[in-house]
């Protein structure tokens, strides 16, 4: 089951500090985006996908961690099938693959305090005009990546309570449960971070 986002490793892109890793994956999102030709888009999927499988997951394990995006992509694309031309489709979604994995690569080799750090350093400039607290924003950012595996644990969980009752599996059943259970761990650890006093304001 997924616990969380990052996995310990000692491959080249674990050794990488988070900030390279980010950047390049910010410049390589926005260079595919110019990019419109199938063939270079299907060398970049296979040289993402081969970097991240190479990072020490099993190939089912890989896959299920970006099942839900993986297959969203391809329903995205079958639909472009419908609203484009077959060849501007395939491009948009081998385009879109090539930037799924990349991105799964640099979450799975980053940690979250890496992340945080990162994140709170590209916002001191604001922090200095007064805009935001960059350390609240890394905190924020952080609570998301670590509770967003949860998340997906405990909607599997319910999921397979559901089933062991015989009571069918649908999505409005599940959200109630989901969203209550979700909301008692936000209010519990918003106190534990108040009473640590960890938050500027």
């Amino acid at each position: 089951m997924l616990t969380g986002l990052h996995v310990t490793g000692n491959t080249a892109m674990h050794r990488l500090p988070a900030g390279p890793k980010l950047a390049a994956l910010a410049l390589a999102s926005l260079v595919l985006f110019f990019v419109h030709s199938a063939l270079p888009l299907a060398l970049a999927v296979i040289l993402t996908g081969t970097l991240y499988l190479r990072l020490g997951l099993s190939v089912g394990e890989a896959l299920r961690r970006v099942r839900p995006v993986l297959i969203t992509i391809c329903l995205f694309g079958l639909l472009n099938v419908v609203l484009v031309s077959p060849l501007e489709a395939l491009s948009s979604t081998l385009r879109l693959l090539a930037i799924l994995f990349f991105a799964a690569t640099v979450t799975t080799t980053t940690s979250i305090a890496d992340f945080m750090a990162v994140l709170t350093r590209l916002l001191l400039p604001l922090e200095r005009l007064g805009v935001v607290k960059a350390s609240d924003v890394g905190l924020a950012v952080g609570l998301v990546l670590r509770f967003v595996p949860e998340i997906a644990a405990r909607h599997a969980t319910l999921r397979e309570a559901h089933r062991a009752r015989g009571v069918p599996v649908k999505l409005h059943r599940l959200l109630g449960p989901l969203i209550i259970s979700t909301l008692k761990d936000a209010d519990s650890i918003a106190e534990a971070i108040d009473a640590r006093g960890i938050r500027g304001h």
